[in-house]
């Protein structure tokens, strides 16, 4: 490419500034050709700019198209939800132990409050007004609103439950951006009573949804909310409602009919309350069963709490939201007893007619000092017992021998026997579901323990040593159930081998059987002679029970836990024995023993049922 200069003796009509530049400029340049990368990496933006706009579109068109198309109808129509009744929950009789009341709930339309219209101080007037009004700070009335997810919903809820005289106010307003609806809120029946089983549900931040949290409530949670209704307003430019309609009616959640005999529940609820107050003291749980059906007839945890207002428990002491019959884990102490009965009758390891005698203790030699020995302890002297009497008598020393097995010497001279050994116990525990949940239907059951060799070994650096066999042979040690998973075991005694699925929703259909033992026939005889003798007989450790007007049957149990310091005391029972319609299971926390502690509950609880349902 040829270059030509001008210069001043070419043209004669060059300015003076145009001949100073071009000096300035020290190039003899004057024109040239723009890159090709330039071209490339303009189309280049140009079409990235293209691709992100289409994809924005797309995206907006496809993916939130059904969003904005609402959002823009709702900006001329105004939608309203008309809240389900969320169903009710009744008893076995049709009693209603929760039920719903009318109510308001006051939200804010973030739509309206933050229309273009509306200034920032108009806004900040208006939630201040509204704060004053239903006692809230206006802090959290911003941050509630400032939370919301406005992509996905329009309203937020500020408060439920809102007085009358707070409606008036409210909507006297006269603010479209404020809304007070009708609604309901649940409302419990003896509160404290029923609570660990109704359980309590509450309000869903920012939206008008109840949810179930606790017990039933929660369990059952999608049967009992139902299906809300949609309310439309046509309005003008202006925003005048022209019209109003009903685009789906709401359908109330469905009835909850529960295996609860309330008027028992109340019995027992007030029984178990004022027993623990003649003790001092303040933990405990009791469940009443079926055990031919699994139904749930009564269940008590204490301390209790008032679902009416269940955040004034959040931080109470002793928890009193904790349900302990579902999700406590106890050492069952001597309640286990039958269960290792059964095994090692079983396992042909010893005959009915089998005798220990217990001095009062079971004496183990020492291999690390033998001018020493061990003594592991009976709860008294208890003479020659064979399993039918030392059931009765709950005889420590007896199970020892059993569980553990012992020598001529440790046996106190009545010679060599094998016992089951824990890797044997383990067995028959894991048959017998205690490392297992129930499956009943009440959130958060929890799940046992199993002590053996390597975990024991694992966590302390200790073997596992013939002491360690007799505790949990006798129920103490590192063995843990929970107290539902403990009375579904002695259920199924009591249902002669047939362990039923515990339950609380009143159904026709066939009771599910999780464990069938039956064709145990005369280990089931020899076992269930014993825990009626535990009655029966005068020596037996739940025989104020014996005066009942009808036979019952039952064990009793004392835990040491805490190194001994304190113990927990059991009592289960059934009746009547031949033909049994009731199972109860008592626990006192913090107590002395079964027989004194837990026992007169059980008994008065079963003499009731007896009296005013048989």
């Amino acid at each position: 490419m040829r270059l030509y200069h001008t210069t001043m003796r070419d043209r004669e009509d060059i300015s003076f500034e145009e001949s100073i530049f071009d000096d300035w400029s020290g190039s003899s340049r004057l024109e040239s050709p723009i890159p090709h990368g330039a071209f490339w990496l303009v189309a280049c933006g140009a079409g990235l700019l293209v691709i992100v706009v289409l994809a924005r579109f797309l995206v907006l068109s496809f993916v939130y198209g059904q969003l904005y198309a609402a959002r823009s109808v709702a900006n001329a129509d105004k939608r309203f939800t008309v809240p389900a009744y969320r169903g009710v929950i009744t008893d076995r009789f049709g009693e209603q132990l929760v039920k719903n009341v009318p109510s308001f709930t006051a939200s804010i339309d973030t739509i309206e409050l933050y229309r273009r219209s509306r200034s920032s101080e108009s806004r900040a007037a208006l939630l201040g007004k509204v704060a004053a009004i239903l006692t809230l700070s206006v802090a959290d009335v911003r941050a509630s609103v400032e939370a919301s997810d406005m992509e996905n919903t329009a309203r937020t809820v500020l408060a439920r439950d809102v007085t009358v005289t707070q409606a008036i106010e409210l909507r006297a307003l006269t603010d479209d951006a404020v809304i007070v609806e009708d609604d309901y809120k649940r409302a419990y029946a003896d509160p404290f009573v029923f609570s660990h089983i109704v359980g309590y549900a509450k309000g869903v931040d920012f939206t008008n949804t109840i949810e179930g949290k606790t017990g039933l409530e929660a369990e059952y949670d999608l049967l009992l909310r139902g299906t809300d209704g949609v309310r439309i307003a046509y309005r003008d430019a202006r925003g005048n409602i022209l019209q109003e309609k009903r685009m789906q009616e709401a359908r109330a959640g469905e009835t909850l009919i529960t295996t609860i005999d309330a008027g028992f529940q109340r019995y027992f609820y007030a029984r178990f309350k004022e027993g623990l107050a003649s003790l001092g003291k303040t933990a405990g749980t009791g469940i009443a069963m079926n055990p031919k059906t699994g139904e749930i007839l009564a269940l008590v945890s204490f301390p209790s709490f008032n679902n009416n207002a269940p955040a004034d428990y959040l931080t109470a002491s002793h928890n009193p939201l904790f349900n302990r019959a579902i999700s406590g884990v106890y050492s069952p102490g001597s309640t286990v007893k039958p269960l290792v009965a059964l095994a090692a009758l079983h396992e042909h390891l010893v005959t009915p007619a089998f005798t220990v005698y217990s001095p009062g203790y079971l004496e183990l030699p020492n291999p690390y000092n033998p001018d020493k020995s061990n003594r592991f302890l009976d709860w008294r002297p208890q003479g020659l017992v064979n399993m039918q009497s030392a059931l009765a008598r709950s005889s420590n020393v007896y199970f020892y021998v059993v569980g553990g097995g012992c020598t001529a010497v440790t046996c106190n001279g009545v010679g060599r026997s094998k016992g089951l050994g824990i890797d044997k116990l383990n067995e028959y525990w894991r048959l017998f579901g205690l490392n297992q949940k129930t499956g009943i239907d009440m959130p958060s059951e929890a799940v046992g323990f199993l002590p053996n060799p390597a975990e024991k070994e694992k966590r302390s650096g200790q073997p596992w040593r013939i002491g360690d066999t007799y505790n949990v042979a006798i129920g103490q040690g590192d063995l843990q159930v929970t107290p539902i998973r403990l009375l579904t075991f002695f259920a199924s005694l009591a249902n002669k081998g047939r362990a039923i699925k515990p339950h609380f929703l009143l159904s026709s259909a066939p009771p599910t059987v999780t464990q069938d033992y039956s064709s145990w026939t005369d280990e089931l005889a020899t076992v269930r002679q014993g825990v009626r003798d535990v009655v029966a007989k005068p020596y037996g450790t739940a025989n104020a029970l014996y005066d009942l007007p009808y036979k019952t049957s039952g064990k009793t149990g004392s835990a040491q836990i805490q190194n001994n310091a304190k113990t927990n005391a059991f009592f289960m029972g059934y009746g009547p024995s031949d033909d049994p319609q009731l199972t109860v299971l008592i626990l006192v926390e913090d107590a002395k023993t079964g027989s004194l502690n837990a026992v007169p509950i059980g008994r008065d609880v079963m003499k009731w049922y007896y009296e005013n349902r048989m």
